[in-house]
């Protein structure tokens, strides 16, 4: 007739009938003649391959629809203190926020809207987290983290210190709340303070180069107490090597700086206590001195050398001299022995002669007359 229309429906899709903008009724598949008096019936055709409803009369097809709803829809209605854990075929496909409310087609997909309350911790289940990452939705309604070995993680709630997190991956609801991770390291780290200008017990001026290395053995009692660890650790060590070469001179830096990396042990290792920091090590890497210093203190060093080579080659002019007094006094008791040395001398002359002439034998040499004579 001429007020009718012609309406086909197909198998994945479902056709909603309004009336005078008002909703009357759902079309299954198939072939229907709808009235249509005056254009006031409108035909609107879904796509049930898609089940999430897309209209945006969600409320109003509830309540027209009443106790038929659920032959047609499946309905999302998830709490203020909940989130929907939307399951298509089977799996984990969507996730529906606290205090949504949405429809979903039935016939084609099968679907199952899970409402579970958020938890208390607001963490998430290892086996959901590891879905919602693989759809691509785990950063957009949870904060994700990974603790590394040798790091601790602080969760904060609203601005409140929670847990603390040993390694291993995590993820919370971001829902209603503001939810925040802090990592801590807990490995050795080193400090390193350089350049220190210094003025010494007897107003000596010096730079000195520190090393230190500390570690975190309490990240609660550290992040609660101290906001910036490295530059705290920093300003004590500092203060520590001002205080412990103020207290000495040159000479006891130079001679002994074992005791000098003590004493800066010692303070700031008490200066630390409570605060979830120990210092395993603290050493002066370099004591340098001013250009006019140094040669003083050159000048210094090779007379303390010079003055103990004085005094070694005294005690050997002394040995020497001690030596022929002793042989002396042998040759003096020994006229054979007088006579070996008288030989051993000639000896020793006749190496560096060309031609020797003797008178009177080798006494008259001896007693007597030695006559010399040279190539030249």
């Amino acid at each position: 007739m001429f007020w009718n229309k012609r309406v086909v429906v197909g198998d994945a899709e479902r056709a909603l009938i309004y009336r005078n903008r008002r909703f009357e009724r759902v079309l299954g598949p198939g072939v229907y003649r709808i009235g249509d008096w005056r254009g006031r019936t409108e035909v609107v055709l879904h796509d049930i391959a898609k089940p999430e409803y897309a209209g945006k009369d969600t409320d109003a097809l509830v309540a027209a629809l009443g106790a038929r709803l659920d032959e047609h829809f499946a309905l999302a209605d998830i709490g203020v203190d909940q989130v929907g854990l939307v399951m298509k075929n089977g799996k984990l496909e969507d996730l529906l926020a606290p205090g949504s409310r949405k429809l979903y087609w039935k016939g084609l997909v099968p679907i199952e809207v899970v409402a579970t309350t958020l938890s208390a911790g607001l963490e998430l289940r290892s086996d959901i987290a590891q879905r919602l990452r693989q759809i691509g939705l785990l950063d957009r309604v949870a904060l994700a983290v990974t603790v590394p070995n040798e790091s601790a993680g602080l969760l904060y709630v609203d601005g409140k210190l929670v847990r603390t997190l040993d390694a291993g991956s995590y993820a919370y609801w971001n829902f209603q709340k503001n939810v925040a991770v802090e990592l801590v390291e807990l490995r050795v780290q080193s400090v390193e303070v350089s350049g220190q200008e210094l003025l010494t017990r007897d107003k000596v001026s010096l730079r000195v180069n520190l090393a230190a290395s500390m570690r975190v053995t309490d990240a609660v009692a550290t992040r609660s107490k101290v906001a910036k660890v490295n530059d705290y650790l920093y300003r004590e060590l500092q203060y520590g090597l001002r205080k412990a070469v103020s207290a000495k001179t040159l000479d006891e830096l130079l001679g002994d700086k074992a005791s000098l990396d003590a004493d800066i042990y010692g303070y700031v290792r008490d200066q630390l206590d409570g605060l979830g920091l120990e210092v395993l090590g603290v050493g002066v890497k370099d004591v340098i001195l001013p250009g006019e210093m140094k040669e003083i203190l050159n000048g210094v060093v090779q007379a303390e050398k010079t003055a103990q080579a004085n005094v070694i080659r005294r005690r050997e002019e002394a040995n020497a001299t001690r030596s022929l007094l002793n042989t002396a006094k042998l040759i003096e008791d020994s006229p054979t022995l007088m006579r070996l040395k008288e030989l051993e001398a000639l000896e020793k002359v006749t190496e560096k002669i060309d031609k020797l002439t003797v008178f009177g034998g080798l006494d008259g040499v001896l007693k007597q007359l030695v006559s010399l004579k040279s190539g030249g």
